[in-house]
Protein backbone atom coordinates (compact mmCIF):
# COMPACT_ATOMS: atom_id res chain seq x y z
CA UNK A 1 0.00 0.00 0.00
CA UNK A 2 1.47 3.15 -1.00
CA UNK A 3 0.71 6.36 1.03
CA UNK A 4 0.89 10.17 -0.61
CA UNK A 5 0.79 13.20 1.49
CA UNK A 6 -0.83 16.00 -1.05
CA UNK A 7 0.32 19.61 -0.71
CA UNK A 8 -3.10 20.11 1.95
CA UNK A 9 -1.32 17.08 4.20
CA UNK A 10 -3.80 14.93 3.54
CA UNK A 11 -2.88 11.13 3.01
CA UNK A 12 -3.98 9.44 -0.18
CA UNK A 13 -3.73 5.75 0.04
CA UNK A 14 -3.23 3.70 -3.23
CA UNK A 15 -3.41 -0.24 -3.57
CA UNK A 16 -2.59 -0.29 -6.58
CA UNK A 17 -1.81 2.39 -9.91
CA UNK A 18 -4.77 4.36 -10.94
CA UNK A 19 -6.27 3.50 -14.35
CA UNK A 20 -8.79 6.42 -14.82
CA UNK A 21 -7.68 10.06 -13.94
CA UNK A 22 -9.25 13.05 -14.38
CA UNK A 23 -6.67 16.25 -14.09
CA UNK A 24 -8.40 19.39 -13.74
CA UNK A 25 -4.84 21.68 -14.36
CA UNK A 26 -3.07 22.06 -17.67
CA UNK A 27 0.33 22.00 -16.55
CA UNK A 28 -0.92 18.93 -14.59
CA UNK A 29 -2.29 17.29 -17.25
CA UNK A 30 1.28 18.03 -19.35
CA UNK A 31 3.31 16.20 -16.19
CA UNK A 32 1.23 13.34 -16.53
CA UNK A 33 1.31 12.90 -20.55
CA UNK A 34 4.86 13.44 -19.78
CA UNK A 35 5.25 10.49 -17.02
CA UNK A 36 3.82 8.57 -20.15
CA UNK A 37 0.83 7.96 -18.72
CA UNK A 38 -1.29 9.50 -21.55
CA UNK A 39 -3.70 6.67 -22.34
CA UNK A 40 -4.97 6.58 -18.52
CA UNK A 41 -6.22 10.46 -18.73
CA UNK A 42 -10.38 10.12 -19.23
CA UNK A 43 -10.89 13.59 -18.13
CA UNK A 44 -9.41 17.09 -18.38
CA UNK A 45 -10.58 20.47 -18.64
CA UNK A 46 -11.37 22.81 -21.34
CA UNK A 47 -7.81 24.94 -21.12
CA UNK A 48 -6.07 21.52 -21.17
CA UNK A 49 -3.76 21.26 -24.40
CA UNK A 50 -2.56 17.83 -23.84
CA UNK A 51 -4.75 14.65 -23.79
CA UNK A 52 -7.05 15.56 -26.26
CA UNK A 53 -8.68 12.81 -26.52
CA UNK A 54 -9.72 12.95 -22.79
CA UNK A 55 -13.38 14.01 -22.08
CA UNK A 56 -13.78 17.96 -21.13
CA UNK A 57 -15.42 18.45 -17.89
CA UNK A 58 -15.54 22.30 -17.38
CA UNK A 59 -12.87 25.02 -16.99
CA UNK A 60 -10.48 24.95 -14.32
CA UNK A 61 -12.98 27.47 -12.05
CA UNK A 62 -15.98 25.99 -13.22
CA UNK A 63 -15.87 22.14 -12.72
CA UNK A 64 -18.70 19.83 -13.69
CA UNK A 65 -19.25 17.69 -11.33
CA UNK A 66 -21.18 14.84 -12.74
CA UNK A 67 -19.42 15.16 -15.69
CA UNK A 68 -16.69 14.12 -13.21
CA UNK A 69 -18.37 11.44 -11.92
CA UNK A 70 -19.97 9.97 -14.77
CA UNK A 71 -16.28 9.31 -15.86
CA UNK A 72 -15.38 7.17 -12.79
CA UNK A 73 -12.47 8.16 -11.91
CA UNK A 74 -10.05 6.64 -9.39
CA UNK A 75 -8.48 9.77 -9.38
CA UNK A 76 -8.63 13.53 -9.66
CA UNK A 77 -5.32 15.92 -9.68
CA UNK A 78 -6.28 19.33 -8.48
CA UNK A 79 -4.88 22.47 -7.63
CA UNK A 80 -5.83 24.83 -4.50
CA UNK A 81 -5.47 27.71 -6.59
CA UNK A 82 -6.46 26.71 -10.29
CA UNK A 83 -9.07 25.04 -9.11
CA UNK A 84 -12.45 26.55 -7.36
CA UNK A 85 -12.95 25.56 -3.74
CA UNK A 86 -16.77 24.25 -4.16
CA UNK A 87 -16.39 21.90 -6.92
CA UNK A 88 -13.32 19.67 -5.36
CA UNK A 89 -15.56 19.32 -2.27
CA UNK A 90 -18.45 18.22 -4.09
CA UNK A 91 -16.25 15.75 -5.36
CA UNK A 92 -14.51 14.65 -1.97
CA UNK A 93 -18.39 14.64 -0.43
CA UNK A 94 -18.73 11.89 -3.48
CA UNK A 95 -16.36 9.73 -2.07
CA UNK A 96 -13.65 10.82 -5.51
CA UNK A 97 -10.23 10.68 -4.44
CA UNK A 98 -8.41 14.58 -4.98
CA UNK A 99 -5.00 14.66 -4.74
CA UNK A 100 -4.23 19.02 -4.67
CA UNK A 101 -1.46 20.20 -5.37
CA UNK A 102 -0.03 24.07 -4.36
CA UNK A 103 3.88 24.14 -4.75
CA UNK A 104 4.90 27.62 -4.67
CA UNK A 105 8.57 26.65 -5.79
CA UNK A 106 10.73 25.01 -8.26
CA UNK A 107 11.78 22.74 -6.15
CA UNK A 108 8.34 21.99 -4.84
CA UNK A 109 7.13 21.21 -8.38
CA UNK A 110 9.82 18.81 -9.26
CA UNK A 111 8.86 17.08 -6.00
CA UNK A 112 5.42 17.04 -6.96
CA UNK A 113 5.87 15.54 -10.41
CA UNK A 114 7.89 12.75 -8.51
CA UNK A 115 5.25 12.18 -6.23
CA UNK A 116 2.86 11.92 -9.74
CA UNK A 117 5.28 9.53 -10.63
CA UNK A 118 5.23 6.95 -7.41
CA UNK A 119 1.52 7.07 -7.81
CA UNK A 120 1.17 6.52 -11.36
CA UNK A 121 3.78 3.73 -11.42
CA UNK A 122 5.55 5.37 -13.97
CA UNK A 123 8.41 3.18 -13.81
CA UNK A 124 11.79 4.08 -15.86
CA UNK A 125 10.12 6.56 -18.42
CA UNK A 126 9.04 8.67 -15.00
CA UNK A 127 12.25 8.31 -13.33
CA UNK A 128 14.35 9.54 -16.01
CA UNK A 129 11.53 12.40 -15.81
CA UNK A 130 12.33 13.22 -12.66
CA UNK A 131 15.78 12.62 -12.44
CA UNK A 132 16.47 15.36 -15.35
CA UNK A 133 14.15 17.46 -12.61
CA UNK A 134 16.10 16.75 -10.00
CA UNK A 135 19.27 17.68 -11.85
CA UNK A 136 18.14 21.15 -12.54
CA UNK A 137 16.90 22.07 -8.85
CA UNK A 138 20.21 21.10 -8.07
CA UNK A 139 22.14 23.53 -10.19
CA UNK A 140 23.88 26.44 -8.34
CA UNK A 141 21.70 29.42 -8.35
CA UNK A 142 22.56 31.84 -10.88
CA UNK A 143 23.83 34.92 -9.22
CA UNK A 144 20.72 37.90 -9.32
CA UNK A 145 21.90 40.12 -12.51
CA UNK A 146 19.17 42.47 -12.77
CA UNK A 147 15.55 43.32 -10.79
CA UNK A 148 11.99 43.26 -12.20
CA UNK A 149 8.67 43.90 -12.31
CA UNK A 150 6.13 40.97 -13.47
CA UNK A 151 2.51 42.49 -13.80
CA UNK A 152 0.05 39.25 -14.16
CA UNK A 153 -3.16 41.33 -14.88
CA UNK A 154 -3.67 44.90 -16.30
CA UNK A 155 -7.03 45.99 -14.63
CA UNK A 156 -6.79 46.17 -11.91
CA UNK A 157 -3.30 46.22 -11.92
CA UNK A 158 -1.85 42.97 -10.62
CA UNK A 159 1.89 41.45 -9.63
CA UNK A 160 3.09 37.90 -7.70
CA UNK A 161 5.52 38.47 -4.09
CA UNK A 162 8.51 35.97 -3.20
CA UNK A 163 6.00 33.60 -2.18
CA UNK A 164 4.87 32.25 -5.49
CA UNK A 165 6.10 29.38 -7.98
CA UNK A 166 6.56 32.31 -10.46
CA UNK A 167 8.64 34.36 -8.54
CA UNK A 168 10.91 31.44 -7.69
CA UNK A 169 11.31 30.99 -11.47
CA UNK A 170 12.54 34.49 -12.30
CA UNK A 171 15.27 33.82 -8.83
CA UNK A 172 16.18 30.71 -10.46
CA UNK A 173 17.54 32.31 -13.62
CA UNK A 174 18.91 35.75 -11.87
CA UNK A 175 15.93 38.16 -11.52
CA UNK A 176 15.12 39.71 -8.55
CA UNK A 177 11.23 40.74 -8.66
CA UNK A 178 10.86 44.15 -7.02
CA UNK A 179 7.63 42.87 -5.47
CA UNK A 180 8.84 40.24 -3.86
CA UNK A 181 8.41 41.69 -0.17
CA UNK A 182 4.90 43.24 -1.08
CA UNK A 183 2.02 41.69 0.67
CA UNK A 184 -1.65 41.76 -1.03
CA UNK A 185 -3.61 44.27 1.47
CA UNK A 186 -7.30 44.31 2.34
CA UNK A 187 -9.26 45.90 1.39
CA UNK A 188 -8.57 47.35 -2.19
CA UNK A 189 -8.47 50.81 -0.50
CA UNK A 190 -5.31 49.91 1.90
CA UNK A 191 -3.71 47.54 -1.15
CA UNK A 192 -3.57 50.67 -3.31
CA UNK A 193 -2.43 53.12 -0.26
CA UNK A 194 -5.91 54.97 -0.23
CA UNK A 195 -6.99 53.64 2.95
CA UNK A 196 -6.91 51.74 6.54
CA UNK A 197 -5.72 48.04 6.32
CA UNK A 198 -7.65 45.01 7.65
CA UNK A 199 -7.29 42.02 8.83
CA UNK A 200 -6.63 39.33 5.68
CA UNK A 201 -8.54 36.39 7.83
CA UNK A 202 -6.67 33.67 5.74
CA UNK A 203 -7.20 35.36 1.77
CA UNK A 204 -4.27 34.89 -0.14
CA UNK A 205 -1.96 37.78 0.31
CA UNK A 206 0.57 36.69 -2.50
CA UNK A 207 -0.86 38.94 -5.29
CA UNK A 208 -0.62 42.09 -4.48
CA UNK A 209 -2.53 44.97 -6.76
CA UNK A 210 0.23 48.08 -7.07
CA UNK A 211 -0.08 51.65 -8.56
CA UNK A 212 1.92 53.12 -11.54
CA UNK A 213 3.44 55.41 -8.70
CA UNK A 214 4.73 52.30 -7.06
CA UNK A 215 6.24 50.91 -9.96
CA UNK A 216 8.10 53.79 -10.30
CA UNK A 217 9.62 53.94 -7.01
CA UNK A 218 11.00 50.25 -6.83
CA UNK A 219 12.74 51.34 -10.10
CA UNK A 220 13.33 47.32 -12.01
CA UNK A 221 15.18 47.27 -14.67
CA UNK A 222 13.17 44.89 -16.93
CA UNK A 223 9.59 44.23 -17.03
CA UNK A 224 8.62 41.65 -17.72
CA UNK A 225 5.01 40.67 -19.62
CA UNK A 226 4.19 36.51 -19.67
CA UNK A 227 1.41 36.12 -22.04
CA UNK A 228 -0.73 34.60 -19.51
CA UNK A 229 -3.49 34.39 -17.62
CA UNK A 230 -3.35 38.46 -19.45
CA UNK A 231 -2.69 39.08 -22.88
CA UNK A 232 -0.86 43.04 -22.20
CA UNK A 233 -1.54 44.82 -25.57
CA UNK A 234 0.91 47.49 -26.86
CA UNK A 235 -1.07 50.17 -25.30
CA UNK A 236 -0.17 47.86 -21.90
CA UNK A 237 3.12 47.90 -22.82
CA UNK A 238 3.18 52.04 -23.39
CA UNK A 239 1.87 52.51 -19.85
CA UNK A 240 4.12 50.49 -17.86
CA UNK A 241 7.15 52.01 -20.36
CA UNK A 242 5.82 55.44 -19.25
CA UNK A 243 6.02 54.45 -15.73
CA UNK A 244 9.88 53.18 -15.86
CA UNK A 245 11.15 54.24 -19.42
CA UNK A 246 14.76 52.94 -18.42
CA UNK A 247 13.41 49.35 -18.48
CA UNK A 248 13.98 47.39 -21.27
CA UNK A 249 10.75 45.20 -21.85
CA UNK A 250 10.86 41.26 -22.61
CA UNK A 251 7.85 39.24 -23.41
CA UNK A 252 7.83 35.26 -22.49
CA UNK A 253 5.41 32.34 -22.32
CA UNK A 254 3.60 32.51 -19.49
CA UNK A 255 4.17 28.72 -19.36
CA UNK A 256 7.55 28.88 -18.82
CA UNK A 257 6.58 30.67 -14.94
CA UNK A 258 3.81 29.40 -14.05
CA UNK A 259 3.30 25.45 -15.58
CA UNK A 260 4.55 24.46 -12.61
CA UNK A 261 5.50 20.47 -13.00
CA UNK A 262 7.36 18.99 -16.29
CA UNK A 263 6.88 21.69 -18.51
CA UNK A 264 9.33 23.70 -15.64
CA UNK A 265 12.51 20.85 -16.64
CA UNK A 266 12.29 22.13 -20.17
CA UNK A 267 11.08 26.52 -19.03
CA UNK A 268 13.85 27.02 -17.18
CA UNK A 269 17.21 27.47 -19.71
CA UNK A 270 14.67 28.81 -22.50
CA UNK A 271 13.03 31.61 -19.46
CA UNK A 272 17.21 31.91 -18.69
CA UNK A 273 18.25 32.89 -22.41
CA UNK A 274 14.98 35.09 -22.74
CA UNK A 275 16.17 37.02 -19.61
CA UNK A 276 19.41 37.49 -19.97
CA UNK A 277 20.35 40.89 -21.09
CA UNK A 278 21.45 41.54 -24.33
CA UNK A 279 19.38 38.96 -25.66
Amino acid sequence: MLRIDDDLSRSLLFGSAPRRIVSLVPSDTYSVVALGAEDRLVGRTTYCEHAQAATTVGGTKDIDVEAVIALEPDLVIANQEENARKPLEALAARGVRIYVSLPRTVEQGINHVAKLARILQTGDAGKALVKRGYDFVQRPRVATREKAFMPIWMDPLMTLNADTFGSDMLARVGVANVFGDRLRLYPLAADLGKGPEAEANGRDVRYPRVTLAEITARDPEVVILPDEPHAFSAADEAILHEAVPRARVVRVIGKDLFWYGAWTIEALDRLAAQLTPGN
